[in-house]
């Protein structure tokens, strides 16, 4: 097993981990957080079977504050020119976006709850989601449409919540969701600043309702990133 290429999971804060993506990859797991290292020991995209982006409270072009952000982006627009398998989820998928030319939209428009997505494009990974699955959002940022990119999903406040170019898929909305995970984001102030205890109280409750269907169609999902990866591997 040691020349199994490992994937590498790049985080950015520690409520944020890759949730159920992990388990469901069935490959060894190299996790890094280097948003705030001005010049990361990050490997070459040659070293990995995939890599999958999460999310984090920061704004995807704010390097000054964390300069991790500028060599996660070069990273991810070697790793699709190298044809490796991407996974860029809320934050990740903003730097995804990014790194394939795409322009960041700050406060673009705010979505936190539970929620439909139209999905108007056929895509082999995304497609166990269904046509119109209930997920979670929680973001203000968001992305214009990289170039030669396929629009995959859309809201009416974000156009942009999921995309496909060459091995790399984006996701605006949290695909890595468990029902723990979402505890933890009720608890974590940086999460909840700016909810009121009513909005609190709903999401909580929207989790106990859209969680038991959405988790299985979301490891599905990963699951055919995943098939993606060993054949890389």
């Amino acid at each position: 097993m040691s020349d199994v290429r490992p994937v590498l999971v790049l985080t950015h804060a520690p409520s944020e981990g890759p949730g159920l993506i992990g388990p469901a990859l069935d490959a060894p797991l190299r996790v890094r957080t280097v948003v705030d290292v001005a010049d990361p020991l990050l490997p070459d995209p040659d070293e990995v079977a995939g890599i999958v982006v999460m999310g984090g409270w920061m704004d995807a072009d704010d390097d000054l504050h964390h300069p991790g952000l500028a060599a996660e982006r070069a990273l991810l627009a070697r790793a699709v020119a190298q044809d490796v398998p991407v996974l860029g989820v809320c934050l990740g998928a903003q730097l995804l976006a990014m790194a394939l030319g795409g322009r960041l939209l700050r406060r673009h428009g705010t979505e936190v709850g539970f929620g439909p997505v139209d999905v108007v494009a056929d895509d082999l990974v995304l497609g166990p989601l269904g046509a119109r699955p209930t997920v979670l959002h929680w973001h203000a940022d968001a992305v214009e449409l990289p170039p030669d990119a396929t629009l995959l999903a859309s809201t009416e406040v974000t156009p942009v919540q999921a995309f496909r170019r060459g091995s790399a898929l984006g996701v605006q909305f949290h695909l890595e969701l468990e029902p723990a995970m979402l505890d933890l984001w009720l608890q974590t102030p940086e999460m909840v600043a700016g909810l009121d205890d009513d909005e609190i109280a709903t999401i909580r409750e929207d989790g106990r309702t859209h969680l038991p269907a959405l988790v299985p169609a979301a490891r599905k999902v990963v699951e055919v990133f995943a098939e993606q990866v060993r054949l890389r591997g």
